[in-house]
C-alpha cells in the first residue's frame, strides 16, 4: 500500500518553534523538563532563553511539583517528560498538585505510545490515556498533524485549566484535513479530516495518518467511502460530533495508540452505546498483552494499526 507521504517535522519539532515563538514576547511561558530537553527537541529554547527553562533532572515527580509551584504563581508551565515515565512515575503529583489543585499546568509527554519502538514495554506509554481519563480536572489531547500540534500548544498556552498533550517521534505531515481549514481547531471539538458515506474512522495523535492511507485504498480498490475524524481531544469528548457521525448507522473503527483499555476506544464504544447507538463497531489499538519490540512502524503493522491492517478491519466489518 502506498503511504501518505509525511512532512520533515516531527510533532515535537513544531512544538519547540511554536515554544519559542510564544516565549519571545511572553516572559511567563516556562519550560521544566527532567533530563529530556534533547530528546523533547527543547535545546534551541534553553539557548534562547535560559531564564525561562528549568531542568530537574531524572525526577519527574519533582518535574510536576516545581511545574504547578510555577502556574501557581501565574506561570504558564510547560513540564515536559517521556509520556511513559510523566504519567507513571508522576501519577500522584499529577492528580494531586496539577489537577486536584487546579494549577494550569501544560504537562507534554514526549515520545508517547511506542515511539521508543525497540526499547520495549518499559519505554511504551500505552497507559495515558486510561490514567488521565480517570482523573478528574484535566483536558487529554493528542494531535494528528502539524497543524494541530501548533494550535494545540497556542490553545495550551492560554488556558487557565490543566492539559496533557501527547506527542510521538515520527515526522508528520503538515495538515491531513483534505480541504485545510485554518480556524478549524477548537480544545474539545473533533476535526473532520474528510467526509464519506460507508464507513467511519475516528482516531487520535498518529493513529491517524494510517486512517488515511487505509481510505485511500478503501475508495481506490473497493469503491468504500470512509469519513475520518480526528479526535485530537479525548477528554472531554466531542459528543455532538460523534453523536452525529453514529447517526448514519454506518460501521465504525477507532483507532489508536493505546492500550485498546481504557482508552479513545471505550471513551466513544462508552458515548454511543450510552445514547443507544447500535452501529457495527470495532476498536483498534494494542491488545492487553506483552507488546512486542520493534520501530513503531513495525510495531502499528504487527497490531493491525497501518493502513493496510485497518483496511482488511474495514473489510471485514463491512461483511458482518
Amino acid at each position: 500500500m502506498e503511504e501518505t507521504k509525511t512532512a520533515a517535522a516531527a510533532n515535537l519539532e513544531v512544538f519547540s518553534e511554536v515554544l519559542q515563538n510564544l516565549a519571545a514576547t511572553d516572559k511567563d511561558i516556562m519550560v521544566v523538563t527532567s533530563d529530556s530537553r534533547g530528546s523533547g527537541k527543547l535545546v534551541p529554547f534553553g539557548q534562547k532563553y535560559p531564564e525561562q527553562i528549568v531542568e530537574v533532572g531524572i525526577a519527574e515527580q519533582n518535574l510536576v511539583g516545581v511545574a504547578a509551584g510555577l502556574a501557581s504563581m501565574g506561570k504558564k508551565a510547560f513540564a515536559v517528560s517521556p509520556a511513559c515515565f510523566l504519567t507513571a512515575r508522576a501519577l500522584e503529583q499529577i492528580k494531586n498538585d496539577v489537577a486536584y489543585s487546579d494549577n494550569p499546568v501544560k504537562l507534554i509527554g514526549i515520545s508517547a505510545g511506542v515511539s521508543y519502538g525497540a526499547l520495549g514495554t518499559t519505554h511504551h506509554s500505552l497507559h495515558d490515556y486510561a490514567v488521565l481519563r480517570a482523573i478528574n480536572n484535566i483536558t487529554i489531547v493528542a494531535p494528528a498533524d502539524n497543524f494541530e500540534t501548533a494550535e494545540a500548544i497556542k490553545a495550551a498556552a492560554q488556558m487557565t485549566s490543566p492539559v496533557y498533550i501527547r506527542f510521538g517521534k515520527k515526522g508528520m505531515p503538515e495538515n491531513l484535513q483534505q480541504n485545510p481549514n485554518p480556524s478549524d481547531f477548537k480544545i474539545g471539538k473533533g476535526r473532520v479530516i474528510q467526509e464519506g458515506s460507508d464507513l467511519v474512522f475516528i482516531a487520535t495523535g498518529e493513529a491517524v495518518l494510517p486512517c488515511v492511507e487505509a481510505a485511500k485504498s478503501l475508495q481506490k480498490d473497493h469503491q468504500i467511502s470512509c469519513k475520518i475524524i480526528s479526535l485530537h481531544t479525548i477528554k472531554p469528548l466531542d459528543t455532538e460530533l460523534l453523536l452525529a457521525a453514529a447517526a448514519t448507522g454506518k460501521p465504525i473503527i477507532t483507532a489508536e495508540e493505546h492500550s485498546v483499555n481504557g482508552g479513545l476506544g471505550e471513551a466513544v464504544a462508552s458515548l454511543l452505546f450510552q445514547n443507544s447507538c447500535t452501529n457495527t463497531f470495532k476498536i483498534v489499538g494494542l491488545p492487553d498483552d506483552h507488546t512486542v519490540s520493534g520501530s513503531q512502524i513495525e510495531i502499528f503493522n504487527h497490531y493491525g494499526i497501518s493502513g493496510e491492517g485497518l483496511k482488511n478491519t474495514a473489510l471485514n466489518l463491512i461483511k458482518l
